[in-house]
């Protein structure tokens, strides 16, 4: 696979997550909305990993250290950076029941509309890092005639 092709790969994905966790809101699995959020934001990091690094991103599901990683952290705005922190909890997947109740029970209808509006803000940042990084450079020398 190209780089290109890799890093495609994880978009498709992203695309796939984004439209889940917005199903999931809109059904009222508000907890695994939010989880799909997390992994959203986790992916997009692993695509900008993969368009800016030649070795294979790490099985780790810890935004502040992929951004830290991959050079994008130091990018990120305060509010992004925060952002990471606040949904850093969301990781549920492997969690037992009671951490689980206790994270539904810190959700609400407004607050998961905001985690998903706060995800999709910060893919879209994430996705134009990563097509600057991609995108071919074109020279003068080529423009001019």
């Amino acid at each position: 696979m190209t780089r290109e092709e890799k890093v495609q790969y994880w978009l498709d994905i992203v695309a796939e997550d984004l439209d889940l966790g917005k199903f999931l809101f809109q059904s009222g699995r508000w907890l695994y909305s939010v989880f799909m959020c997390h992994q959203v934001i986790e992916k997009m990091l692993k695509a900008y990993w993969t368009a800016t690094r030649d070795d294979v991103p790490p099985y780790i599901h810890e935004h502040r250290l992929l951004a830290k990683q991959c050079g994008l952290y130091e990018k990120m705005s305060n509010e992004q950076r925060d952002f990471l922190q606040e949904i850093r909890p969301m990781n549920i997947e492997a969690r037992y029941p009671d951490y689980k109740r206790s994270i539904a029970k810190s959700l609400n209808e407004e607050k998961v509309r905001q985690i998903i509006e706060q995800t999709k803000q910060l893919q879209e940042w994430i996705l134009q890092e990563c097509l600057a990084v991609t995108k071919p450079s074109t020279s003068s020398d080529n423009t001019r005639k």
